[in-house]
């Protein structure tokens, strides 16, 4: 397939001494003016939407998903799919008319792959994207190679809540294969970006401390992380008791969920806040942390959200739960019209009080839950949090994983640091069976490394048990186990 020569595929192809030379002769041009016209657009957009009032937030997304869903009719899915449920996009006068449609999911689109496209996927604008990781089966889709700047002037406005400023240096962990420079260092600098990355596929102790000892040279920043990658670098911290990096003004989290007992973990060890955004691959939904609060806020001008209970009912009550489903603004190659993602959020309103935007909030965003979660011997389910205390119960481990493919039983696959003897297995043994009562029958395997998905996520559990479950199997928060 031919790729789209966008800034962003242009820009990442140069070398390192071409990036450096570019770098400073266009270091006098205001970043934004760089990224091009589309990003300043959609930046202005963004920050405007902070404040919009509901009806004019609903005045846009009628007028985006009329768009959507016209662009989507001449794919011979969609042409279907409307024709059965008597939905036309051109009549749609209120988001909820959407709600005719019935959703899809991954299945609809490794089924129908192609008939879902508006256009020719071996076209030169556009990109395939796979995503997928331990132990599932990956999902493939299309997508127009010059949505990287709407989305980056998304991220940009969230991150603009949490103090960060395009062109802010910015350390980053996340996904990326970074080679030894001159030194051994496995660091690389983009000079237009100010972006530092360093390879969190290669978390030994030595490196960590390598990486913590070079962010400290680059001046007030911002960690840019896997929460997963941030966990690894604040138990390192711990064990070789470092004092927080005096620079580091914030972090933040992404394309992981993050968990209170990570969060807390992270801050304390740093010093600083971690500030949180929810998102994936197909981008549908984007929702960004609140300056005031962790809750969420669910950007209207990126996709259409919806929160669906089991029954497939919109949650409207403050406290319920349910499962996110999004309509995209982004993807006009592969439109996705009502996608159910799998993960879960809690409710809490259409309005922040602490901050004023008429944008949905949400609350403990979480994954797929039984991919999260652990089976115990009597049927119940309990999250992996339940076992991921803060504590010192994994003090010398620098990684672990859960696999399960029994009920009642796993395997805890961790890697070891230096300082790790048969005590810590003690230790660590005797905290988890507190807490499990012996609904959990574990065996530890010592292992040289932990797979990461091929863009370098965490697995916490390797979930191998059908979906279904056990009968009458039920959620158990960590808390409740503690």
């Amino acid at each position: 397939m031919k790729r789209a020569l966008s800034r962003k595929n242009l820009w990442g192809a140069l070398p390192s001494p071409l990036k450096s030379l570019a770098g400073g002769m266009l270091r006098a041009v205001p970043l934004p003016w760089l990224l091009g016209g589309s990003f300043r657009a959609t930046l202005h957009e963004a920050r405007a939407a902070d404040r919009w009032a509901p009806e004019q937030i609903e005045r846009y997304q009628v007028e985006k998903l009329r768009w959507i869903g016209t662009l989507a009719q001449q794919t011979p899915f969609y042409r279907e799919h409307f024709a059965k449920a008597g939905f036309d996009p051109a009549s749609l006068r209120h988001p909820h008319d959407l709600r005719k449609l019935p959703t899809i999911d991954k299945n609809t689109i490794r089924e129908q792959g192609e008939r879902l496209c508006v256009e020719s996927p071996q076209g030169a604008g556009v990109d395939l994207v796979t995503t997928g990781g331990t132990g599932g089966v990956p999902l493939e889709f299309f997508i127009n190679a010059d949505r990287s700047a709407i989305e980056y002037a998304h991220l940009i406005a969230s991150w603009e809540r949490a103090g960060y400023a395009p062109g802010t240096p910015t350390a980053i962990f996340r996904g990326r294969v970074v080679e030894p420079d001159r030194n051994g260092l496995r660091h690389a600098y983009d000079p237009l970006l100010r972006h530092h990355s360093y390879s969190n596929f290669h978390m030994t102790d030595a490196d960590m401390g390598r990486y913590l000892d070079h962010v400290s040279t680059i001046g007030s920043c911002f960690l840019h992380v896997y929460p997963s990658s941030a966990v690894e670098l604040a138990r390192y911290s711990q064990r070789a008791d470092r004092a927080p990096l005096s620079n580091v003004r914030g972090l933040i989290s992404e394309s992981e969920i993050l968990y209170p007992e990570q969060r807390e973990l992270i801050e304390q060890v740093f010093g600083a806040r971690v500030f949180s955004c929810y998102g994936h691959s197909e981008k549908l939904v984007l929702a960004a942390g609140c300056e005031h609060s962790d809750d969420y806020h669910v950007w209207p001008t990126y996709g259409y959200f919806e929160l669906l209970d089991e029954d497939g009912n919109s949650v409207t009550t403050p406290g319920q739960r349910g499962e996110i489903v999004g309509t995209g603004f982004i993807n006009r190659v592969m439109p996705f019209i009502r996608y159910r993602t799998g993960d879960q959020a809690t409710f809490i309103g259409t309005r922040c009080d602490a901050c004023g935007r008429a944008h949905t909030v949400l609350r403990e965003i979480r994954g797929h839950r039984i991919q999260e979660g652990l089976v115990l011997a009597d049927g119940t389910r309990v999250s992996w949090t339940a076992m991921n205390m803060h504590d010192d119960t994994f003090r010398n481990v620098r990684q672990f994983q859960f696999y399960q493919d029994t009920p009642g039983e796993s395997v805890l696959r961790i890697v070891v640091a230096d300082s790790y003897d048969e005590s810590d297995e003690r230790h660590m043994l005797r905290k988890l069976e507190e807490k499990l009562a012996g609904r959990l029958s574990l065996r530890v395997e010592r292992v040289d490394a932990i797979d990461r998905t091929t863009r370098g996520k965490a697995v916490y559990v390797d979930q191998r048990i059908p979906e279904a479950g056990p009968v009458g199997a039920v959620d158990v928060a960590a808390a409740e186990l503690r």
